[in-house]
């Protein structure tokens, strides 16, 4: 049983060590943005992120029910 913990730490050990040897060995080393909006070729590729595409789905709606309800008023 300890065997097993002590292998699983390890592997959690060296798996967090790997992830982090850019930050620890550049200088001024940091985490790349993971946020789609930042990635220049979904950008070019016109992919937006969730809260974006909701956002410019609502102001669509609200600007056809718009149009709809000035059309029925005439």
């Amino acid at each position: 049983m300890t065997e097993i913990l002590i292998s699983s730490v390890l592997i959690i050990a060296i798996a967090m060590l790997l992830l982090s040897v850019k930050v620890i060995f550049k200088k001024n080393g940091s985490f790349t943005s993971q946020h789609i909006h930042d990635s220049e070729a979904m950008r070019e590729r016109g992919i937006h992120c969730v809260i974006d595409q909701d956002r410019e789905q609502r102001e669509k709606r609200q600007a056809v029910s718009e149009k709809s309800r000035t059309n029925q008023n005439t």
